[in-house]
C-alpha cells in the first residue's frame, strides 16, 4: 500500500478474499503472481490477503516441484481448505448424508450405488445432449479428448469448474468444484458413478486418479488416447511344419531334383 494511501476498510478486504477464493476455486492451485495477475494488484497485497486466509484455516499453501525451474526450491502454491470449499454452496450436504445412512443401513452399498446412479442420470442426459452437439460438426483424430474437451464445458455449466487438455498419454479432465465432495467423502460410490458416466460420455474406459472428495485439490481423470499400431515384422525363421522349398542354386548342374536336406541317406533301389 503506497504511503498516504487510504487503509482499505474490512469489508473491501472481506471482498477481496472472497474473490481470492473463487480464483482458487475456479483455477485450482495458484501461486500469489498467478492471484496477482488476475485480480490487478501488487503480489504484495494478495499475499496479505493470503496470510489472512490461511491464519483463517480457509486456505493451505502447498510446495509443488516444477521441472522447468530446474533445480532450488519448489514453487509455492494456495490452494482450498475443506473448509475454505465449504464457504462456497453445496446442496444439503447433512440431508444427503442422513438419507444415505439410512440407505447403506437397509440396502447396503449395492442400493447406495443405485441412487448415485440415479442421482447423476440426469446430468449424463443433459452433458450427453451438450457433448453430441459440440462434436457432431467434425471428427478429429482423438475423437475421445474432444468429446472430453465438450464435457468439461458442459460440466462448468452445472457448476463444476472442470476443462480438459491434452497430455502425453492422452487426455485429462480436470473438475476443480465439487459439488457432493463432503457426501462422496463417505460413500465412494458417487464417485464411482460419475466416472463411469465419464467414460460413457468419453466413449472409451477411464480411469479416476484424484478426488477432492479424498483430500485431493483437483478431481483428476485419464482418459487414454487413440491406441496406436505398431509396425509388424516378417521373422526370418521357418514356421514350423512348412515345406521348405529349395533356391534354386541348390539344384546340381544335370539333376532334376533336389538334394536332400534331410540327414538321414536312404539306400537306392537299383534299376
Amino acid at each position: 500500500m503506497a504511503p498516504g494511501s487510504p487503509a482499505p476498510s474490512p469489508g473491501d478486504d472481506g471482498r477481496t478474499r472472497d474473490r481470492v477464493s473463487a480464483l482458487l476455486l475456479q483455477h485450482g492451485p495458484q501461486s500469489a503472481a498467478d492471484l496477482a495477475v488476475r485480480l490487478g494488484v501488487s503480489p504484495a497485497a494478495v499475499r496479505r490477503h493470503l496470510d489472512a486466509l490461511v491464519a483463517a484455516g480457509r486456505v493451505e499453501e502447498r510446495h509443488v516441484p516444477e521441472p522447468h525451474r530446474g533445480r532450488g526450491r519448489p514453487a509455492r502454491r494456495f490452494t482450498l481448505t475443506d473448509s475454505g470449499r465449504s464457504t462456497f454452496p453445496h446442496a444439503y450436504d447433512d440431508l444427503a448424508l442422513t438419507a444415505l445412512r439410512h440407505i447403506a443401513a437397509a440396502g447396503g452399498p449395492d442400493a447406495v450405488r443405485a441412487v448415485a446412479e440415479q442421482q447423476l442420470a440426469g446430468l449424463e442426459e443433459r452433458c450427453s445432449t451438450a457433448v453430441e452437439q459440440a462434436v457432431s460438426a467434425g471428427a478429429p483424430v482423438d475423437r475421445a479428448l474432444h468429446r472430453a474437451q465438450a464435457l468439461a464445458g458442459a460440466l462448468t455449466a452445472e457448476g463444476y469448474a472442470a476443462s480438459a487438455s491434452a497430455i502425453a498419454s492422452g487426455g485429462q479432465l480436470c473438475q476443480l468444484h465439487c459439488p457432493v465432495a463432503h457426501v462422496a467423502a463417505e460413500f465412494p460410490q458417487l464417485c464411482e458413478a460419475e466416472t463411469a458416466v465419464i467414460g460413457r460420455l468419453v466413449g472409451t474406459h477411464v480411469q479416476r486418479l484424484a478426488t477432492i472428495a479424498h483430500g485431493d485439490g483437483i478431481c483428476t481423470t485419464h482418459i487414454p488416447g487413440p491406441r496406436q499400431l505398431g509396425n509388424r515384422t516378417t521373422s526370418a525363421r521357418p514356421v514350423p511344419g512348412e515345406r521348405h522349398v529349395p533356391r534354386p542354386e541348390q539344384y546340381a548342374p544335370g539333376r532334376t531334383t533336389a538334394p536332400s536336406t534331410s540327414t538321414t541317406h536312404r539306400e537306392r533301389t537299383p534299376a
